[in-house]
């Protein structure tokens, strides 16, 4: 039903504005990281594939029935993360009935993230995500993961989680594409990055509201 409903609200998109989420998780990790990168992905979204999402995303914890309001949430950092069970009965929830999770790797998530993702679904593991799924075949065509920074010499993966068929949780790493939808003054990254890296973010949304 969750599903439906987002589906039904991007279909609509020329009468409801659509929201999406920052998740505020526990730990102690920065999940405040790149306060411009969702707005400036919302506001490329909104002018090049024809999305009416709210500007201003909200923050929202994980254990809060709230994130059902959120098609998408979007989630990054550089420390800590820790799902208590609260966190995973309801974020459990939101993901098997509909809802979506983005996590961008701001380099230094990738340790605490992966233990915290087999607490969330035992039962599946993270698989990286083929150039040839649609994730990546939007309305922009990708085929690779475009990288922002470079760490530690790793190439950009994709990573997913498939519930029941569904891809319902995306994970860039070594990619930082987060930090490529920062404004142009915090990282000086060139325009044609930047580029990339907001084409990359609008195809992730363009994806979970039309799946």
């Amino acid at each position: 039903m969750l599903r439906f409903l987002f589906i039904l609200l991007f279909l609509n998109a020329s009468v409801y504005a659509q929201e999406v989420g920052i998740l505020k998780y526990k730990g102690g990790g920065d999940w405040y990281a790149n306060p411009t990168a969702v707005p400036n992905l919302i506001k490329f979204s909104n002018e090049n594939i024809k999305t009416i999402i709210t500007e201003k995303p909200e923050s929202v914890e994980t254990n809060s029935i709230d994130i059902f309001n959120y098609p998408i949430l979007f989630m990054t950092g550089h420390g800590n993360v820790f799902f208590d069970d609260s966190d995973i009965e309801n974020l459990r929830k939101y993901l098997t009935s509909g809802g979506f999770l983005h996590i961008s790797d701001n380099y230094g998530l990738d340790k605490y993230i992966r233990t915290e993702l087999e607490k969330l679904f035992p039962e599946s593991k993270l698989q990286e995500i083929p150039y040839t799924h649609p994730i990546y075949n939007q309305t922009y065509k990708f085929k690779s993961l475009p990288k922002i920074h470079e760490h530690d010499g790793k190439p950009a993966q994709g990573f997913g989680l498939f519930i029941e068929g569904r891809l319902v949780l995306f994970y860039d790493y070594e990619s930082d594409l987060s930090d490529g939808w920062e404004d142009e003054a915090v990282h000086n990254n060139p325009a044609p990055v930047r580029e990339k890296a907001l084409q990359m973010g609008a195809n992730i949304i363009e994806y979970v509201f039309k799946h």
